[in-house]
């Protein structure tokens, strides 16, 4: 309650100079601009302006470049996810047809023997053929082994015949055909090979 005793009426139109409780000696003067400012002041507060401003600068570097990388591990992750959907896809189909190539096998043998029936025989060649075609447009590529060399990454030995009429290494004779699958080896075809004694 003291603190209010001091206090007194002002006119708002028409102030007095010397109103004020408070003494000159306790009055300090208040600067009206920046110029008044110390040199110092101006300095360090430039210098912390300049220093925030560099934090700043560094953190937005920081999480642009984060934001960068976890762009490009999503678009990576999504890259391998279609990937290996199709990779699925792709193997899926491969053992669905490698458990069709057995019947293929079967065609195969039945066109060989002769037959009385001749409209037997052609659709069972219709069928064959039918077949064969659709297995094709899902990739499946039969190797041509006849006369060609022995190689092992896509033939199977079954039979060596020792022989001068051939070249060393010659395949003579398929059992059994071999195909790829959209240029991987599905099954390695089966062949009698010439050797030279």
């Amino acid at each position: 309650m003291e603190a209010f005793v001091k206090l007194e009426v002002v006119e708002i139109q028409q102030p007095e100079s010397n109103v004020s409780d408070v003494s000159p000696d306790d009055r300090q003067p208040l600067p009206t601009d920046d110029a008044d400012l110390p040199a110092e002041t101006m300095e360090g507060q430039l210098a912390a302006v300049t220093a925030e401003r560099d934090q700043l600068l560094k953190e937005k570097a920081e999480l642009y470049d984060r934001v960068l990388r976890a762009r490009a591990e999503f678009e990576n992750a999504r890259r391998r996810a279609e990937r290996e959907r199709l990779d699925f896809l792709q193997f899926a189909a491969m053992d669905l047809v490698k458990d069709i190539l057995p019947n293929l096998d079967d065609f195969e043998r039945a066109l060989k023997v002769e037959t009385a029936d001749r409209d037997y025989a052609k659709g069972i060649e219709l069928i064959y053929q039918r077949m064969f075609e659709t297995l094709k447009k899902l990739g499946l590529e039969p190797i041509e082994s006849k006369n060609a060399k022995f190689d092992p990454n896509l033939h199977q030995a079954v039979e060596r015949v020792h022989t001068e009429e051939a070249e060393d290494m010659t395949i003579l004779d398929e059992f059994q055909r071999g195909y790829n699958f959209r240029g991987k080896l599905l099954r390695p075809s089966m062949v009698k090979v010439a050797v030279r004694p």
